[in-house]
């Protein structure tokens, strides 16, 4: 215990920060050893890259700058596909609320983030087919089948562009063809896609196609063998295509298979 008047004198333990310094050599054997580990370390990539270049090690700054660079890239597309993808939910609310303009801007900034975003991409085509603008809804569905050739959807909505465009009232374009081998298209990635098959079987008998039709609606029956709807259209391009005979059978396999279905599944 210390008495008045005396002072206590102490031992200073204390490290000079100089001292816990690692020479460059130390560092980038440190980081080096970090790297082999956790090679997406970002930082100590950078700071490799440094100490290389402090060291005259041109060659190997050189390399860990680009994989530095490369790191960069893919976390800025990243971040902008993420941020994309906000803006495109924040278009979806406003379109949801019926403000077409605000969702339009907002689809716009997603795709000028990120131009493969699906879905402002898809938004932005059937607002402007709502609007009945319909060459700029074009544009961004083939944009959209180009970033997912396998969605029908996109394929749908594609060909009922293509259709509206081949009226002469609306523009010049000569595009019923594309738009028969969009539904041709949707069919083929989803076979019971009843409502592709209807305007294609319509579209098809109005440009005097009647084997195409006649196809189409064999092969919507085959695929969808419970719904009416498909016979009672198979037996109406048989009936406009003078297959009376057809017709009749396929008039009996709807009358045999509802009957089955009837008895199968009796009302309690």
């Amino acid at each position: 215990m210390d008495t008045p008047g005396q002072t206590t004198s102490h031992v200073d333990t204390s490290v000079d920060p100089g001292d816990l310094t690692l020479s460059p050599e130390e560092e980038i054997a440190g980081i080096e050893k970090l790297l082999a580990s956790e090679p997406d370390d970002f930082q100590a990539r950078c700071r490799l890259g440094e100490l290389y270049f402090s060291k005259g090690r041109l060659d190997d700054a050189l390399a860990e700058v680009k994989k530095a660079i490369e790191m960069a890239e893919g976390l800025r597309a990243e971040m902008n596909r993420s941020l994309a993808m906000y803006y495109a939910n924040l278009g979806t609310i406003y379109a949801t609320k019926n403000m077409s303009d605000e969702a339009e801007a907002e689809f716009r900034r997603a795709l000028e983030i990120f131009p493969h975003d699906v879905l402002a991409l898809f938004n932005l085509g059937r607002l402007y087919a709502d609007k009945k603008n319909y060459l700029d809804a074009k544009n961004y569905y083939e944009r959209l089948v180009e970033i997912t050739p396998d969605d029908p959807i996109a394929w749908y909505n594609l060909a009922g562009v293509y259709v509206e465009l081949d009226n002469p009232q609306v523009s010049d374009y000569n595009t019923i063809d594309m738009g028969i081998q969009c539904y041709l298209r949707t069919l083929e990635l989803d076979p019971k896609h009843l409502e592709s098959s209807f305007k294609l079987m319509e579209i098809a008998l109005n440009h005097k196609k009647s084997d195409l039709a006649i196809r189409v609606m064999e092969s919507a029956v085959e695929h969808n063998p419970d719904e009416p709807l498909a016979y009672y259209n198979l037996i109406s391009v048989y009936d406009k295509c003078k297959m009376f005979d057809q017709a009749e059978e396929a008039r009996k396999r709807l009358k045999e298979r509802f009957a089955k279905k009837a008895k199968d599944n009796p009302r309690s």
